[in-house]
């Protein structure tokens, strides 16, 4: 921007000296070689032509600070409202996942005490039908006992009754036997 005031005072004191090169009142465009008054005389100028442009000029460049500075705390502010709003997501992810750790907890206790249950169940119905095994089994050796001691009794008695027991012995070894059976078989 200086290079183009400079310009322009250069062709201006050309103008005011003319072309014939004669001396009189101009400008010397040449700033070395120029005395006081000649440079008090371009800064005004400068000073004057320029106030207008380099204020326009700042005041564009304080309008877009202005404007960046709005955008950055435009922007400062929706990152704080996103910051606050993922924390609080973040508080409510964390309060959901200790209650599902909780309910999870609870869950596994009681299906720990669910299955116990069951296999208690599961041991009680197994001793159950092994006590009736049992008494099934000695109901079963004890009848067969019975028979066993029936079928010797009978072989005693038909022993005897071939050696030759008379017939009231006969009648009363029949009566004891039937009286064993059915104490036998009432018991």
């Amino acid at each position: 921007m200086s290079i183009h005031w400079t310009i322009f005072a250069s062709e201006l004191a050309k103008e005011l000296a003319g072309e014939g090169g004669h001396r009189g009142f101009g400008l010397n465009p040449n700033i070395l070689e120029t005395n006081l008054i000649n440079i008090v005389i371009i800064l005004g100028v400068l000073i004057y032509a320029g106030r207008g442009l380099v204020g326009n000029i700042l005041q564009q460049r304080r309008q877009t600070i202005e404007t960046a500075i709005v955008d950055a705390e435009s922007r400062q502010q929706g990152a704080l409202a996103a910051l606050a709003e993922q924390q609080q997501k973040l508080a409510q992810t964390q309060v959901e996942c200790e209650r599902l750790l909780a309910q999870a907890t609870e869950d596994a206790k009681r299906a720990r005490e669910e299955i116990l249950a069951e296999v208690d169940r599961d041991i009680a119905r197994l001793r159950e039908a092994a006590e009736r095994e049992i008494a099934s089994e000695q109901r079963r050796v004890g009848e067969q006992l019975r028979r066993q001691a029936v079928e010797q009794a009978l072989a005693k008695v038909a022993a005897h009754l071939e050696r030759g027991v008379g017939a009231d012995a006969q009648y009363q070894l029949l009566d004891r036997s039937i009286a064993a059976l059915e104490k036998g078989a009432s018991s």
